[in-house]
């Protein structure tokens, strides 16, 4: 709608729907009305009326008409985080501010100020940023902010980043990957830790599944094939403990759930292993209906315990001690006859609601340890966001994302009080927890009643007391041993106020020998002489002379040759100015040559191109591999493949750079791929390696590195393959050596 005029709302938010659409509020309506206790029809009714028809025309990249999304948005918020009726209303108007003319006046009058406030949070921050990522910072900032207000900010934020990811097939390519970029980085990890764990393991999917597509489809591939099994041998397993539960009079329910594709993906890479040696791509999970106790979890436990053996070290009691966001369980993972791993949680209805559902479930459950930890959260965020320098949003961002995937441990005080710190945590950051001033003043550290250096790694349990001095001891070398953003703020403000006095103090000296030698220069001449000499700006220079790092008597030198010819007698680099892919592609078009071997092996913006270009030596991507294509500002074009740990950087700091690029039928030359093999350790097994590899199948082996030990083998090959399938068939055909075990691609 092009003009909303003030008084034409309040009759939009009632005028008649057309049919199709009034099907569709009745059908939202059904199930508000199924999940919650009590709903305001008319409130729903009026945002849907106006999302309506303040987006009538407007369509998504997929084509559907643009209202679809706040609907399905406000069905998230409904079905899957059981929010209430107001949440569903700023869910269907998210939108409205940001991209129509309605303003939050307009919707201040008609929906009160509550609904206001929290579209006001998710209402993208105005202003134009030169640094994308400082952009992306101040708006997760802003979030966060309306979220210490009020939590259903986030909440219904999520659920409209999680519409968007199940569509987001229909954009470009490049759009594809920033979207996926930023989800990982942020959406993700800040949904683990306010314990949303279901959508947080989608978040992680459909990332996956855009960043790594090969990748995807084998894991979930993998897992399908497995599924039968998987449930059969649940079920076989779970007997003992059933009939036990049974006799008890427990009412429960058993889930067998696999993890989720990308966390198996990763435990493959991690532990560089194939599909078939990841053991754990399961857990059981026993949940006991309310109203059972947290007591009844532990009677659970031993019934597991009576029927199988347990492993002490994979024992977690999350019912005792809580996590920061709520999450409340008993893990444990025991052995069976057969020598199998099992992952086996115990919890009851309302632990696994709280599980599931992090934060949202607090809605139904505002009682007790819930409230209180879930404030402790809430005061987390706000300490986090306790930084009021506006060039701070990139280190802050830097800061919140090391701390939101980061495993907790539980620390305590000489007074027994417990504080929640993340794994790896130092003394400074235990002393920063309690008070800044102590973390200052910090001397020396006592753990468990031993001394210990202040960079000491803290375990879960410990009890630590922290020795002050009467001034301040802050150290900048702590920047690499603390882990909590408010211990690296307050040292990275210290590390600043020092290099702005060193600097104070080379530009003092630098004016005294102006004075001497009658030297007069402006500040923006000078300016000029600095980025001549190479230095990112006149402050750095002026660094490196107070530190001594740079010699006066040079700058003194370069002035006077600016001064007598205009000019720094220095050789210049070339300066490449910010231009979109658009304007790089053509214009290194121009200047096209064949790469090195003559062959015309990729497809650039969906052309056969010529263009010279090079494959990253960090990924080696293979013909059949996904990939992407990378603009320096020299104009190279570099390939990477899209699961490189390189390319996620590239998309979030020049993700502007990013070109689609496949690969052409036929591309020609050969490429570096590797294979770890590992088998028995017996005479011959090398020949008959090298035999398969270099005679049987024709391919040139670039080098072979074994290691042998209690009768095994692991190895790893370079060889250089056609595509990915010349690989695949190398490792087929490796298998089937008698003593072989696995043989898989080598990350």
């Amino acid at each position: 709608m092009s003009n909303v005029e003030l008084h034409n709302v309040a009759d939009i938010c009632r005028k008649e729907l057309p049919e199709p659409q009034q099907l569709e509020l009745t059908e939202l309506l059904q199930t508000c009305n199924e999940f919650m206790e009590n709903c305001d029809d008319d409130l729903i009714s009026r945002a849907f009326r106006l999302a309506f028809f303040s987006h009538d025309g407007e369509t998504r990249a997929s084509g559907e008409p643009y209202y679809l999304h706040p609907i399905a948005v406000a069905e998230i918020v409904v079905r899957e985080l059981g929010m209430d009726d107001v949440s569903v209303a700023v869910a269907l108007l998210h939108d409205t501010v940001e991209d129509t003319s309605i303003n939050l006046d307009q919707i201040e009058a008609e929906f009160g100020p509550t609904v206001s406030l929290l579209i006001d949070g998710l209402t993208k921050i105005s202003g134009v940023f030169k640094n994308k990522g400082t952009k992306q910072a101040e708006t997760f900032m802003k979030l966060l902010l309306s979220m210490a207000e009020d939590l259903r900010v986030i909440l219904i934020k999520f659920a409209d980043r999680l519409h968007n990811m199940r569509t987001i097939h229909h954009l470009p390519r490049s759009k594809q990957l920033s979207i996926a970029t930023e989800t990982t980085d942020l959406y993700a990890p800040l949904a683990h830790r306010f314990g949303l764990y279901k959508m947080k393991s989608e978040f992680e999917d459909l990332c996956f599944k855009v960043m790594d597509p090969t990748g995807f489809k084998f894991v979930s591939r993998k897992l399908r094939e497995k599924r039968e099994s998987r449930e059969e041998f649940i079920e076989k397993f779970m007997e003992p403990i059933q009939t036990q539960l049974d006799k008890s009079g427990f009412e429960f329910e058993i889930k067998g759930r696999p993890k989720h594709i990308y966390s198996i993906y990763r435990k493959m890479m991690r532990q560089q292993k194939p599909f078939e040696e990841i053991y754990d791509l399961f857990a059981i999970r026993i949940i006991l209906e309310d109203p059972h106790s947290k007591e009844d979890c532990w009677r659970v436990y031993s019934f597991i315990t009576d029927a199988y053996t347990p492993i002490p070290a994979r024992f977690r009691d999350f019912i005792s001690v809580p996590k920061a966001n709520g999450y409340q369980s008993l893990h444990t993972t025991v052995i069976t006859r057969t020598g199998r791993k099992v992952e086996i949680q115990i919890r009851t209805r309302k632990m696994d609601e709280i599980a599931e559902k992090g934060l949202a479930a607090h809605w139904k459950y505002k009682e007790g340890n819930e409230s209180s930890s879930m404030d402790k959260f809430v005061n987390w965020i706000r300490e986090v966001l306790d930084n009021p320098r506006p060039d701070a949003a990139t280190e802050f961002m830097e800061d919140f994302q090391l701390n939101l995937y980061s495993d907790e441990i539980y620390i305590f005080t000489p007074n027994g009080e417990l504080r929640t710190l993340p794994k790896d945590s130092s003394p400074i950051d235990f002393a920063f927890d309690i008070h800044s001033e102590i973390g200052e003043r910090a001397l020396a550290a006592k753990v468990n009643g031993q001394m210990v250096p202040l960079r000491h790694k803290l375990k879960s349990g410990d009890q630590v007391e922290i020795i002050t001095g009467k001034q301040s001891n802050l150290n900048p070398d702590w920047i690499n041993d603390v882990k909590t953003h408010k211990a690296r703020s307050r040292i990275r403000q210290f590390i600043r106020q020092k290099e702005v006095d060193i600097s104070d103090a080379g530009r003092e000296l630098w004016d005294k020998k102006a004075e001497r030698t009658k030297t007069e220069l402006s500040d923006q001449e000078l300016a000029k002489v600095a980025t001549k000499l190479k230095f990112p700006s006149l402050q750095k220079m002026f660094y490196d002379i107070g530190s001594g790092a740079y010699d006066l008597s040079k700058l003194y030198k370069a002035v006077k040759s600016y001064k007598g010819k205009g000019r720094v007698d220095q050789e210049e680099e070339p300066v490449y100015k910010q231009i979109d892919n658009k304007q790089i592609y053509e214009i290194y078009y121009e200047d096209a040559r064949e790469n090195k071997d003559g062959k015309k092996g990729l497809l650039i913006n969906g052309q056969l191109t010529d263009v010279k270009y090079t494959y990253a030596k960090c990924c080696n991507p293979i013909p059949g591999d996904d990939v992407v294509g990378f603009i320096s500002r020299e104009g190279d074009l570099k390939i990477h493949r899209i699961n490189c740990k390189n390319t996620r950087h590239l998309i979030k700091t020049d993700g502007e750079r990013i070109i689609d690029v496949k690969w052409a039928k036929k591309p020609g030359g050969q490429f570096v791929g590797a294979v770890k093999i590992v088998g028995e350790d017996k005479v011959g097994m090398i020949n008959d390696i090298t035999n398969v590899i270099s005679k049987s199948l024709q391919t040139n082996m670039k080098s072979i590195n074994v290691n042998s030990d209690s009768g095994m083998f692991e190895g790893t090959l370079i060889l250089l393959v056609e595509d990915i399938k010349h690989l695949e068939k190398v490792i087929q055909r490796l298998q089937r050596i008698e003593g072989v075990k696995l043989a898989y691609r080598y990350e």
